[in-house]
């Protein structure tokens, strides 16, 4: 809930930005006792008119306006925004004289994050994170670095953009992408049992795949992949957060070739099929040569070749999707113990994965699929671990997400959950939401729907399991 009544703002005459918040009750993302490291309090106050010239620090910088991130370019009202502040600033450059912060959203291990605004312009939300670099270790600040220097690098429509990064004496502020749904843990906990339907399962995890290939490809692991890391934004669909724990490395593209059974048809029932071979490419991008021995990520998602420290490379992300499918699925993970220390024994121990026998009695359709996948990713060896050859590429491939169309994901109406306040698209014409249903509807009455059992409800616009009888 929006506290107006609790703004700081940040006066023009002496560039003023004092201001103290040490209340955490009314952040949006809860502090989860599952946090990949101890968190860390945070009070600002600091003015910018003196810290800035006194010290050594580099001025305040503002992402390369070049960069227009073509998947947000026409429909994200932030980029306009940024550009109109620094169009009228006196220096061509994003200060925090710039901002005005509404309310505390949440706390993480290097910082806070806050909801802000542009001065006088109040169409568009901005999270603004914020590092007190004199407050954190060495090992912390190479994890700052890091987060920066990624989020500087993204161009995806399920990862945060960078707007502006802001160094100002010994803060760091990071200025991304507001998400006013919070994250994917809170959610979770609004459903009954703390767990998820099948539709919605596969509609966050999908995106989720798609985030993590993304970034295998720029050569990133995440390694700090669960709920409280999956923001939600205001269209229903995700963001992955949180980078500081990621390592880079080499990536070497590459294209494979496979062939394919092609299934077709005139497009009426009442015709023969034909069928017949096809050859199909595919293209892969993995760091195939990461390796790290850190131990690093929250324990409940910790992958076994972490746990034991003899190194681990992009297969703990698998692993964590893996757990994360289960978690939204049964409401917990699948090696939780009383204690950290008897979960990293489940982790480390050559136990399989164990479903909830209760779930016999009234599966949904798709369950058995999702324990299939569920099974192939949480494999301990890491070499037979789904995913650990070729990546999402072959995740995609799995059953459970058949019927998804991936180029147009981004188009799915995200499912109705209690908890998930989605808005709605207000244009009209061929590409609104509506439009597209009513001309799914028309044609599912025309063409016969081919390939697998399993495929795109027509009177939907996201994806679910529908079983045709032929």
């Amino acid at each position: 809930m929006e506290q107006e009544g609790c703004l700081y703002y940040l006066p023009d005459s002496d560039l003023d930005l004092s201001f103290t918040s040490v209340t955490t009750a009314t952040t949006d993302r809860t502090l989860s006792a599952r946090s990949s490291l101890a968190r860390s309090s945070l009070t600002l106050s600091f003015n910018e008119s003196h810290l800035s010239t006194a010290s050594g620090t580099t001025p305040s910088t503002a992402v390369p306006n070049s960069h227009h991130r073509p998947h947000r370019r026409h429909d994200n009202p932030n980029w306009a925004a940024v550009n109109a502040a620094i169009t009228l600033s006196s220096d061509g450059a994003l200060h925090l004289r710039h901002l005005k912060l509404l309310r505390l959203v949440g706390a993480g291990n290097l910082g806070r994050v806050f909801l802000c605004r542009l001065r006088d312009y109040d169409h568009a939300n901005f999270a603004l994170k914020v590092v007190d670099r004199d407050s954190l270790t060495s090992k912390k600040l190479s994890h700052v670095q890091t987060e920066a220097r990624i989020l500087s690098s993204l161009d995806h429509p399920f990862l945060p953009t960078l707007y502006a990064h802001l160094e100002v004496s010994h803060y760091t502020c990071l200025l991304m992408d507001y998400c006013p749904n919070g994250d994917l843990h809170s959610l979770l906990r609004k459903q009954p049992s703390n767990r998820l339907q099948i539709q919605a399962v596969r509609f966050f995890v999908a995106e989720v795949l798609l985030a993590l290939e993304y970034l295998h490809a720029q050569g990133i692991v995440y390694r700090d992949l669960k709920p409280e890391n999956i923001l939600i934004r205001e269209d229903g669909h995700i963001m992955l957060s949180d980078f500081d724990l990621c390592f880079e490395s080499d990536v070497s593209p590459k294209l494979d070739y496979r062939t394919q059974i092609r299934v077709s048809s005139t497009g009426f029932p009442r015709f023969r099929k034909q069928s017949g071979e096809e050859n199909a490419t595919e293209f892969v991008a993995e760091p195939t040569t990461a390796f790290s021995r850190s131990c690093v990520g929250t324990h409940e998602y910790l992958a076994p070749e972490l746990v034991s420290g003899g190194g681990h490379g992009k297969g703990v992300d698998w692993w964590a999707f893996g757990v994360l499918i289960y978690e939204l699925l049964y409401g917990t993970t699948p090696f939780k113990g009383g204690s950290k220390e008897s979960t990293l024994r489940n982790i480390a121990s050559t136990r399989g994965v164990r479903f909830p026998v209760r779930e016999a009695e009234r599966e949904q359709p798709g369950t058995a699929e999702a324990r299939d996948l569920i099974e192939k990713l949480l494999v301990k060896d890491p070499r037979k671990r789904l995913g650990c050859a070729r990546g999402a590429t072959d995740i995609k491939r799995h059953p459970f997400f058949n019927g998804i169309k991936w180029p147009l994901i981004r188009t799915y109406r995200p499912p109705e959950i209690r908890g998930l306040a989605v808005k709605r698209s207000k244009s009209g014409g061929a590409s609104s939401p509506r439009r597209r249903r009513c001309l799914w509807k028309r044609l599912s009455t025309l063409m016969w729907i081919k390939g697998s059992k399993y495929s795109l409800n027509s009177n939907r616009n996201y994806y679910s399991y529908v079983n045709y009888r032929v």
